[in-house]
């Protein structure tokens, strides 16, 4: 995954375009990478996944 590939992915969720983005082991790093330079950073929830996967929602405010 590039990290142009990781913001629109990024940018479809917070946009609403998809509700949820399963992000394989190997495109964690690059993901979470370009997710820790959003300002909305702390919308974004992950849900870690067994063999290393996670699904990434946007739920502005749930870490209220």
């Amino acid at each position: 995954m590039t990290k142009e590939e990781a913001l629109s992915i990024i940018k479809q969720l917070r946009e609403k375009e998809i509700a949820s983005y399963r992000v394989s082991k190997d495109d964690f790093l690059q993901f979470r990478a370009a997710l820790t330079e959003q300002e909305d950073m702390r919308s974004f929830r992950g849900n870690a996944q067994h063999g290393g996967e996670a699904i990434y929602t946007y739920e502005p405010g749930w870490t209220k």
